[in-house]
């Protein structure tokens, strides 16, 4: 049976939305903001250790650079109006790649500083019309896993493929499986920039990139500015869309006129990778309840551990292990109310992979009753013992670890 996204995230207390904050806007809730941020966190940390340099850049920026990229001609319609304010016309983007032009732009480039790798975990708005808007996977405002690679032509080869094995990593982690990938090429029509040459050449390169990996090719599926490698995903009631893409662009650095210094001392214009792991982080937890059924892997779990004292003798014992585990990175919580059968129900219910109960024999000798959230039970072990265990599992950058 599919799970709806929709209905499970409000029931886990993921997501919700409210009339007076809009169509479109849903907001995260604690437990929700609690595994966005886990996933957030690996994504910059996973980025940072490939080289990847991260910025900031305003949510808001004037028309005219929108018309100098092409996005005011070919995506005005998905756009918010224009605020005035003074002479100005300001624009909330739907897109980050025109501020990372311009902030490679801001300074003086050599060759020695390529590949330049700029990433932003950063917000961006498309006007959606209601009647599409639905849960986590159509929205208004839109936080965008997103990078630019700005480099020569000659790395543009060893770049992609890069990402490729970068995407491979992270959908791993996340516990995703793409089902395919897609060459997204230009179709008819006026709205794409650039000469037939360009284009060729772009097409090339990311042909180069997916050789020994299958994939299809679909007309009209490019970008206005390039042509697309489109990691593509079914979810659980069988819909395809797209998880992760990488563009190559040649369009964009030259309407910016964007340089670098070459070891020959010439002016070269450097060639643009768009790239995104994962998306946006409203489609991609959409898909993530889904998947997992909102048991989501232990590194992103809303609460990983569940400290549940049998009686009220052992209150004092189940807050100071919850705090022990809490010092030691995990997110615990504490829940002392109703019988233990009904919390251990509870705990199942809301999907905490670990759960400790506390009886007056485990408070006596110090030990920790560990029950997994598939119902097995593991062997007591001394409390510092349980937390290191937990913890084990707790991080993205570790291998999976499977229980006797």
């Amino acid at each position: 049976m599919h799970i709806d996204h929709r209905k499970l995230g409000r029931e886990l207390d993921l997501f919700d939305s409210d009339p007076l904050i809009g169509a479109g806007l849903p907001f995260w809730l604690p437990a929700g903001a609690a595994a966005r941020h886990e996933v957030e966190s690996y994504l910059y940390e996973l980025e940072r250790r490939h080289g990847y340099r991260h910025v900031y850049s305003p949510a808001l920026g004037k028309r005219q650079m929108y018309e100098i990229s092409g996005h005011w001609q070919n995506f005005a319609d998905d756009m918010f109006p224009p605020m005035r304010l003074g002479g100005d016309e300001l624009v909330l983007r739907p897109s980050l790649c025109p501020h990372h032009a311009l902030l490679v732009k801001s300074r003086q480039r050599s060759y020695r500083e390529l590949p330049l790798r700029i990433a932003e975990l950063g917000p961006m708005y498309r006007a959606e019309r209601s009647g599409v808007l639905g849960g986590l996977a159509r929205v208004r405002s839109i936080q965008l896993n997103d990078a630019h690679i700005f480099c020569a032509l000659d790395q543009v080869g060893d770049e992609v493929a890069a990402v490729l094995r970068l995407m491979d990593e992270a959908h791993a982690a996340l516990g995703l499986s793409p089902t395919a990938f897609r060459l997204s090429l230009r179709g008819e029509g006026g709205k794409y920039g650039g000469g037939d040459a360009m284009w060729e050449r772009a097409e090339a390169l990311l042909r180069a990139a997916l050789a020994g990996i299958p994939f299809e090719e679909v007309r009209g599926e490019a970008a206005f500015y390039g042509p697309k490698i489109d990691v593509q995903i079914v979810d659980p009631a069988g819909r395809e869309w797209s998880l992760a893409t990488i563009q190559v662009d040649f369009l964009m650095p030259e309407r910016f006129g964007l340089e670098y210094s070459a070891a020959d001392g010439g002016r070269h214009r450097p060639v643009m990778v768009h790239r995104s792991l994962a998306g946006s982080m409203e489609r991609l937890f959409g898909h993530l309840i889904e998947v997992h059924g909102g048991a989501f892997p232990v590194w992103y779990a809303p609460v990983q551990l569940d400290v549940l004292p049998i009686g009220a003798d052992q209150s004092a014992a189940a807050s100071a292990f919850a705090a022990e585990a809490i010092r030691a990175g995990l997110r615990a919580e504490v829940h002392h109310d109703g019988s233990i059968g009904a919390r251990i129900r509870a705990a199942a219910e809301r999907k905490v992979p670990y759960v400790a109960v506390l009886g007056a024999r485990e408070v006596a000798d110090g030990s920790v009753a560990l029950r997994l959230r598939d119902g097995r039970q593991l062997p007591p072990r001394p409390a510092a013992e349980a937390i290191a265990l937990v913890a084990s599992v707790a991080s993205p950058f570790q291998p999976p670890r499977r229980h006797p």
